[in-house]
């Protein structure tokens, strides 16, 4: 238009000239993040946490910067997982995000509050402007990949983090039970309509190798991840068996010396494509 200023603030008009207003929450002056990474799962009891734990000790491990932003308010198990149970320390200006012994950054609510059992009770509203303030209010540090520990589901959560941060992409965690893989299919459907590109999706409790004789048993049936993958156009792809080693690790906090290398060719695949 001849008579445009370019200022939409005051213009009702419906052009090609308007401006999207970016719904991206700014990071702290402090921070430095170059890619995030958001770790999703249709429904809870899949081992989302558990596969995000694994996803920042693997990327620490090839020598880059690894943090987790653990957005699951009512249910934060991170900490627990890395076997941090200090505070988190912060001034008035910011929150300094807690580190590992190996030193992957974190911040979590369980770091926040005087005890660590007790109970969110919080409205949605409430958790997502949290998870806004995990990103923003925290000092993150020169981080290289930061993964999302997102809560189950398609709520309010995954929905503000895929649109208030800048997700490069997603990562799925299902199991092998048949509807468990098509209440992934609506996670994986969720990012597809958030133009938010699917890095890979892992099977968790695939199977259980015998110790004695290496025979793989499918507890819980047969896999449904390659027929998964295949629908909706995900090359990577990662099955984690029942390992009571790193089932041990993750509970007594020592995830992050567990000398297995599970999910070590999907991380070089989500770093390579992120």
């Amino acid at each position: 238009m001849a008579d445009c200023n370019h200022d939409c603030s005051g213009c009702s008009k419906d052009c090609a000239s308007r401006e999207q207003k970016s719904l991206i929450e700014k990071l702290h002056p402090a921070s430095n993040v170059k890619k995030v990474i958001a770790v999703l799962s249709g429904k809870g009891g899949v081992g989302k946490s558990m596969v995000t734990s694994l996803l920042a000790v693997n990327t620490q491990r090839a020598g880059y910067r690894a943090a987790i932003l653990d957005a699951d308010m009512t249910g934060p198990s991170i900490p627990q997982a890395f076997g941090i149970h200090e505070k988190a320390v912060g001034t008035e200006e910011a929150l300094f995000a807690s580190r590992s012994r190996t030193g992957v950054q974190m911040m979590s609510i369980n770091l926040l509050l005087p005890d660590e059992t007790a109970p969110v009770v919080w409205r949605g509203p409430v958790i997502a402007g949290a998870v806004k303030q995990f990103w923003r209010d925290v000092v993150w540090q020169d981080v290289d990949y930061m993964y999302v520990d997102m809560p189950p589901g398609t709520g309010d959560v995954p929905l503000t983090v895929l649109q208030s941060l800048p997700v490069a992409g997603i990562v799925v965690v299902t199991s092998p039970q048949e509807l468990v893989g098509m209440i992934v299919e609506k996670a994986v459907k969720m990012a597809d309509m958030l133009h938010v590109p699917i890095l890979g999706i892992v099977e968790n409790m695939a199977y259980f190798e015998c110790p004695d004789c290496g025979k793989r048993h499918y507890l819980f049936g047969q896999s449904h991840l390659k027929d998964i993958a295949r629908r909706n156009g995900i090359e990577s792809i990662a099955q984690l068996p029942l390992d009571p080693k790193l089932t041990a690790a993750v509970d007594e906090g020592l995830v992050e010396f567990f000398e297995g290398d599970y999910l070590k060719d999907l991380t070089a695949a989500v770093i390579a494509k992120a």
